[in-house]
């Protein structure tokens, strides 16, 4: 049965908030061949209830159509009667929501974060320091340094999950998988969006570096 709480209003602005942001980021070109996916959350929040709006499964995000979102609970199952699949990585956004309590999750694909995820796969994090955009994470001390954590790419997306917990960094909002994609997350989808686009830049700054050999 569903036990979250929300109402129609808030879907539909949820699925909104959704439609603009994926229009935005699908002509960044973040979504090649349907990868990637997008949440925000809806209505009341607790760690054991809380429900989303995520992208389904399989579609084109540089398109439009009324079947491109729906609602889940905490376990990543619909909220209501669907024919459509949430995307399969939606028990990662299950843990994120669970853990930091967020309002929007974002997952892109590109060729900088999956590059840089292989290069620092060994260690487990991509070091990050002294670089002006790290302030987008609310970190403002100087000569700051963070550690975005990577994370095993397994294809049981359940095992990739029940890592989340024990490597997510509260300070540091975003994980990548490697040789994947970036999730950032954010109070609401414009921090969400500034999250993301701080860590796009970084991770291109982070492979330019290397690339030079610095």
């Amino acid at each position: 049965m569903n036990d979250t709480i929300y109402t129609p209003e808030q879907r539909q602005r949820a699925y909104e908030e959704l439609r603009e942001i994926k229009s935005e980021l699908a002509a960044r070109g973040w979504f090649p061949a349907t990868s990637g996916n997008l949440s925000v959350r809806v209505g009341e929040f607790a760690p054991d209830r809380f429900a989303f709006a995520v992208t389904a499964s399989g579609k084109d995000k540089s398109k439009h159509t009324p079947e491109d979102y729906l609602v889940v609970d905490r376990h990543g199952k619909p909220t209501e009667p669907s024919t459509l699949k949430p995307s399969a990585e939606t028990l990662i956004h299950c843990e994120i929501y669970r853990l930091t309590g967020c309002g929007a999750i974002f997952h892109v694909h590109t060729v900088f974060n999956n590059i840089v995820s292989e290069l620092h796969a060994e260690r487990g994090s991509v070091p990050i320091e002294r670089v002006e955009l790290i302030k987008a994470f609310n970190i403002w001390d100087e000569d700051a340094h963070i550690e975005v954590p990577v994370l095993p790419n397994y294809a049981d997306i359940p095992k990739i999950a029940a890592l989340v917990e024990s490597r997510l960094d509260p300070k540091v909002p975003g994980i990548l998988l490697r040789n994947h994609g970036i999730y950032a997350w954010g109070a609401n989808v414009f921090e969400a969006k500034r999250h993301l686009e701080a860590f796009e830049f970084l991770f291109e700054y982070v492979y330019r570096w290397k690339a030079l050999g610095l």
